[in-house]
C-alpha cells in the first residue's frame, strides 16, 4: 500500500536526474532481454529442442511483441509512459521467471510470447519517457539512452557466462536478475518522468503512420534488417563463408555489437554538429560499406572489420527514428512509437528468413549483398527528411 502510494506521488527533479532514471530504466529493460538470451543455448539442451525447432519455438517472442505493438501505444496515450514503464517492468520480470520454469514446450512458448508482449510494452514506455527528457534538454541525447541498453547487454553476457561456469541453471539465474531489477525500480521509480507531452483527444486504439511517420518506419526497417542479419546470420557467415577457426566464430558479432553500442554514445554529439539528416545518411553508407567488406573479401581480418563497420552505422538509426517520431505532430508519443516500430519490427522478422531464402537459393555471399542495399535505403530515405 505504501509503495503504491510513492508510485502515485513522483518528485519533481531537474532535467538530469530525470535522465539517470530513464537510463537506469533502459539498462533494466536491456538486462532482462539479454539475460534470457544467453540461457537460450541451456533451455534448449533441457527442452531437447533441435535448431529448427528452436527456431520455431523463438518466433513466439516477435509474435508477442508484434500483437503488443497497437496496445502499447494505446496503453501509454491513455495512462502515461510513468505508469506503463514502471507496470510493464514489473511483468517483464515475471515473465522472464516464468521462461526460467517452463517444464515443456507449450509452456515456453506461452512464456515467450508474454515475454515479447511485455518486452515491447516496456519499450514503447520507456522511449515515450526518453522523447519527454530529451524535449527538456532541446538536444538530441535519445541515442544515448539507447547505448545503455546495449551497455546492459554486456553485463547480462557477463554474468551468464558467471551463471553458466557456476552451473547454475536458468531459473535460479532468472530469479537474481529480477531481484536487481526489482532493486533498480525501487531507486528511480520517483524519478521518472510524470507527465508526457499532451496527447490529443478520443485517440484511437491505433493509427496508421502518416506520410512523415511512414518514412520513419522505413528507415527503422531497413536498418532493422541489418541488425537482424548481423545478430543471426553474422557466425553463420564467420563459420561457412570466411570458414573462422571455431573460437573466432563469434567475433563478428562481438565486433557489430562493440560498435552498436559505443556508436550510440557519440551518435548525439554526432547529431547535434551536423544534423540528424547528415548522421542517417553517414549510417546507411557505413552499413552497406560493412556488409560489402565483408562480402567481397570474406578473410578473418576484413570481415570483422565490415562487422564493425556495420555497428557503426546502425547504432544511430533506431535511436534517431523513435526521437522524431516521439515527436509527431499528429498524434501521441506513445502511439506515434508504435506506428512506427510496427513497420520497423518487420524488418527483424522477415530479415532472417529472407537470409534463409536466398542462400538457399544462391549463397550467403549474395544474401549479405542484398542486406548491404538496405544500408543504401537508409540514405536514400535519409535524403527526403526534414531537418529539424
Amino acid at each position: 500500500m505504501a509503495l503504491s502510494s510513492t508510485l502515485a506521488q513522483p518528485t519533481a527533479a531537474a532535467p538530469r536526474t530525470y535522465r539517470l532514471a530513464v537510463g537506469a530504466l533502459f539498462f533494466i529493460q536491456g538486462i532482462c532481454f539479454a539475460s534470457w538470451a544467453s540461457r537460450i543455448p541451456a533451455v534448449q539442451q533441457r527442452m531437447g529442442l533441435s535448431d529448427t525447432e528452436l527456431g520455431l519455438v523463438l518466433f513466439a517472442i516477435p509474435v508477442g511483441l508484434m500483437i503488443s505493438l497497437p496496445i502499447a501505444g494505446w496503453l501509454v496515450a491513455k495512462y502515461g509512459s510513468r505508469r506503463v514503464v514502471l507496470a510493464g517492468n514489473v511483468f517483464y520480470g515475471l515473465t522472464l521467471l516464468g521462461l526460467g520454469a517452463a517444464q515443456n514446450r507449450e509452456q515456453l512458448i506461452g512464456a515467450m510470447l508474454l515475454f515479447g508482449l511485455a518486452g515491447n510494452l516496456v519499450n514503447i514506455a520507456v522511449n515515450t519517457q526518453a522523447v519527454g527528457v530529451e524535449a527538456l534538454y532541446g538536444k538530441s541525447i535519445m541515442a544515448s539512452f539507447h547505448g545503455l541498453w546495449s551497455l546492459a547487454g554486456f553485463a547480462a553476457a557477463a554474468l551468464g557466462t558467471v551463471m553458466i561456469g557456476q552451473q547454475v541453471a536458468p531459473l535460479p539465474h532468472f530469479v537474481a536478475v529480477v531481484g536487481l531489477m526489482v532493486v533498480g525500480l525501487l531507486v528511480c521509480h520517483r524519478y521518472v518522468l510524470p507527465h508526457d507531452a499532451p496527447r490529443p483527444a478520443d485517440q484511437p486504439l491505433f493509427v496508421l503512420p502518416d506520410k512523415s511517420l511512414l518514412l520513419l518506419g522505413m528507415l527503422a526497417f531497413c536498418s532493422m534488417i541489418c541488425e537482424g542479419a548481423m545478430f543471426d546470420w553474422s557466425g553463420v557467415y564467420f563459420k561457412k563463408v570466411v570458414l573462422a577457426e571455431k573460437a573466432w566464430i563469434g567475433a563478428g558479432y562481438v565486433a557489430f555489437m562493440s560498435t552498436m553500442a559505443g556508436g550510440r554514445f557519440i551518435s548525439d554529439w554526432f547529431v547535434t554538429r551536423y544534423g540528424r539528416k547528415r548522421t542517417l545518411q553517414l549510417s546507411g553508407l557505413l552499413t552497406a560499406g560493412g556488409l560489402m567488406l565483408a562480402v567481397l573479401l570474406p578473410q578473418l581480418p576484413t570481415a570483422v572489420a565490415g562487422c564493425l563497420l556495420v555497428g557503426a552505422g546502425v547504432s544511430s538509426v533506431v535511436p534517431l527514428v523513435y526521437g522524431a517520431a516521439g515527436r509527431s505532430k499528429t498524434m501521441s508519443a506513445g502511439v506515434a512509437l508504435a506506428s512506427v516500430s510496427t513497420v520497423g519490427f518487420l524488418g527483424i522478422l522477415l530479415g532472417p528468413v529472407l537470409i534463409g531464402l536466398v542462400a538457399g537459393a544462391t549463397s550467403l555471399r549474395v544474401s549479405f549483398s542484398i542486406i548491404a542495399v538496405m544500408g543504401l535505403c537508409i540514405t536514400g530515405l535519409a535524403g527526403r527528411l526534414r531537418e529539424e
